[in-house]
């Protein structure tokens, strides 16, 4: 199981949000936006924030560090580390698991994934084989889509999905969150998808829909 940090914004929780961080961060980089995202009329929450595994970064020389999956190039959609990826919806597998023994039904787990982390969460969303709250992946893509279409589970294919990106994104370009998007919209997936003028990150507009967005699921 991934060490992971944790908040509960009120005793008893039973619902959960597992949210994965990107490449080089932890499960601390989002810590600071729960009190900016829950609202006063949403059921007690837990907020899971696991560390990604180290391991070395092709792109970045070999250079170890947290990331759930390697990075070969520049160009993301080429030269995927599928057994990497694979290996990290394993983990988001294990953490679900982990929620049920602890109470929370899995209709009542959001994934939530940024950049990297929310590539996983929709690999891992669309694969799991129980009914799941939503799945939210901020500036991203899906990653080895050609695998997905014939391994998603019918379980979640009413699941509704958000899809946040930054116009000015220098590191996910947009256009490979927009074919994701037409992807899974084309698969029947309902895709909440919304455009920020941003670079690569999470602005104070995104926060204020995705409160929306979870508010109608919670």
């Amino acid at each position: 199981m991934l060490e992971c940090v944790e908040i509960e914004t009120a005793s008893n929780p039973h619902h959960a949000v597992i949210w994965l961080h990107g490449l080089g961060a932890d499960g601390h980089d989002f810590e600071p936006i729960v009190p900016q995202l829950v609202r006063p009329e949403w059921p007690p929450l837990r907020f899971v924030f696991p560390h990604a595994p180290v391991r070395p970064i092709t792109l970045n020389g070999g250079l170890a560090m947290r990331a759930w999956y390697d990075i070969a190039g520049f160009d993301l959609s080429q030269k995927q580390d599928e057994s990497g990826i694979r290996a990290s919806i394993a983990h988001v597998e294990a953490l679900i698991a982990r929620e049920i023994e602890r109470g929370v039904p899995g209709a009542n787990i959001v994934l939530v994934g940024f950049s990297q982390g929310g590539a996983v969460a929709l690999a891992a969303g669309l694969r799991h084989a129980r009914n799941l709250a939503a799945i939210v992946a901020l500036s991203t893509y899906l990653p080895i889509a050609e695998r997905t279409i014939g391994e998603r589970h019918a379980a979640n294919a009413a699941t509704p999905i958000f899809m946040g990106h930054g116009a000015f994104d220098p590191v996910v370009p947009q256009v490979l969150g927009e074919r994701s998007r037409d992807g899974l919209r084309e698969w029947g997936y309902a895709v909440d998808w919304h455009s920020y003028p941003m670079a690569h990150q999470v602005c104070p507009q995104e926060i204020a829909d995705l409160a929306v967005f979870l508010g109608a699921r919670l």
